[in-house]
C-alpha cells in the first residue's frame, strides 16, 4: 500500500504526516453558487426575509466552516487560519437569479487551505438554502469548485476562464 499516502501498513485509513513539510505561506480560493427565485432575491436584497440578513448570517456560517473542516472531514489537519474572507456577487438573467460565493482562505503553515476554501464556499450555500426553504425548497446549489490555490510542494493552481469577471479578494 506504498502508493497510498491515506493508507497505513494494514490498508487503513490515516492522517498522513505533514511535519517534514516546509512551512510556507498558502491561499486558496473557492466557489459556490445558488440560483433561486425572484421572489427570494428580491427578500434577500431588501433583507426582508423572516430568519434575518441572510448573506450574514451565510458569511459567518462560511467563516465557521473553514474553522471547523479539520472536524468534519477525516483526513484533514487542524491547521492555524490566518485569514478567512467570504464575498458574494449576484447574477440576473431572464429566468434566473444566481447568488456567487467565493470563499478565500490562508494560513503559514506546512499543509493547505483548499479544503476549507471549499468547505466554506459549501456551508454558505447551504445556509443560504436553509434560510429561504421556507419561501421556495426550488432552490438550486450549483458547481463548487477550487479556483485558485498558492504554496506547497504542487506549486500554483489557478483555473482559467470561469467568472474571470468575479472580482477576486486576495
Amino acid at each position: 500500500m506504498a502508493e497510498f499516502t491515506h493508507f497505513n501498513e494494514e490498508g487503513r485509513a490515516k492522517m498522513v504526516d505533514v511535519s517534514d513539510k516546509p512551512e510556507t505561506f498558502r491561499t486558496a480560493i473557492a466557489m459556490s453558487s445558488i440560483t433561486v427565485s425572484q421572489e427570494i432575491y428580491d427578500k434577500i436584497t431588501n433583507n426582508q426575509m423572516k430568519k434575518g440578513d441572510v448573506l450574514a448570517v451565510a458569511q459567518v456560517a462560511g467563516v465557521m466552516a473553514a474553522k471547523k473542516t479539520w472536524e468534519i472531514i477525516p483526513m484533514c489537519h487542524p491547521i492555524p487560519l490566518t485569514g478567512i474572507n467570504i464575498t458574494f456577487s449576484w447574477e440576473e438573467t431572464k429566468a434566473d437569479r444566481t447568488l456567487f460565493i467565493q470563499a478565500s482562505v490562508k494560513t503559514k503553515g506546512n499543509t493547505g487551505v483548499e479544503m476549507e476554501a471549499l468547505t466554506a464556499a459549501s456551508v454558505c450555500a447551504l445556509t443560504v438554502y436553509d434560510m429561504c426553504k421556507a419561501v421556495d425548497k426550488g432552490m438550486i446549489i450549483g458547481k463548487t469548485y477550487l479556483l485558485e490555490k498558492t504554496g506547497g510542494k504542487n506549486g500554483d493552481f489557478k483555473r482559467e476562464g470561469i467568472l474571470e469577471s468575479f472580482p477576486i479578494d486576495k
